[in-house]
């Protein structure tokens, strides 16, 4: 009877030895499994290649009726690419190892809410550019958006109702600095992080 208790101890220690194992087991193949998931933490990678260290980032065009948009983005898109600091940006088209050229497109002023005397209240705005960054040791074409897009809302000043996107920027002065940055904030994230 002793013995079948020893013999009986040593299954049941056994046993649970071996359970431990499988959770043990069970947990690396989820860690294993959940390390190639695909989630990375914002802005730390780049696919950009090694050798890339100055860009330039001449003035941007603009196809539309705003005045100095161009200007602003371009001021925007440099300002963010320092404030990474990894990169030495500059308004040259020459002697630099990437070019980012950037068209603006158009910009599109909308009612989005209404008061009650029918008058607009708040209005979302679109801006839509044309952004392409070339290697150009490489010549060839590292990210390309034909039309980026960035759309915010706005709250309208002054009561009354403004239609265009030029006369808008000119009642809200602060508007084309608050959309020149977070258009600049999503272009660069979309080139420099890898997702």
């Amino acid at each position: 009877m002793l013995r079948t208790r020893a013999v009986t101890g040593h299954f049941l220690y056994a046993l649970r030895a071996l359970r431990s194992l499988c959770v043990l087991c069970t947990l690396c193949v989820l860690c294993a499994a959940n390390a190639g998931c695909g989630y990375a933490l914002a802005g730390r990678g780049s696919f950009l290649p090694a050798y890339i260290l100055k860009i330039g980032v001449p003035l941007f065009g603009n196809r539309t009726t705003v005045f100095n948009l161009e200007t602003m983005l371009t001021q925007k898109v440099r300002a963010e690419f320092i404030g990474r600091g990894k990169y030495e940006i500059l308004p040259e088209t020459t002697g630099v190892d990437a070019l980012l050229t950037g068209e603006v497109t158009s910009v599109n002023l909308t009612p989005a809410s209404f008061t009650n005397e029918q008058l607009a209240s708040r209005y979302a705005l679109t801006v839509t550019a044309r952004i392409e960054l070339r290697d150009m040791r490489a010549n060839k074409i590292l990210w390309e958006n034909p039309s980026v897009m960035f759309r915010q809302e706005y709250d309208a000043t002054g009561g009354t109702s403004v239609a265009d996107p030029a006369a808008f920027f000119q009642q809200d002065t602060t508007a084309l600095e608050r959309i020149s940055s977070e258009f600049a904030r999503t272009i660069v994230s979309a080139i420099l992080e890898a997702f």
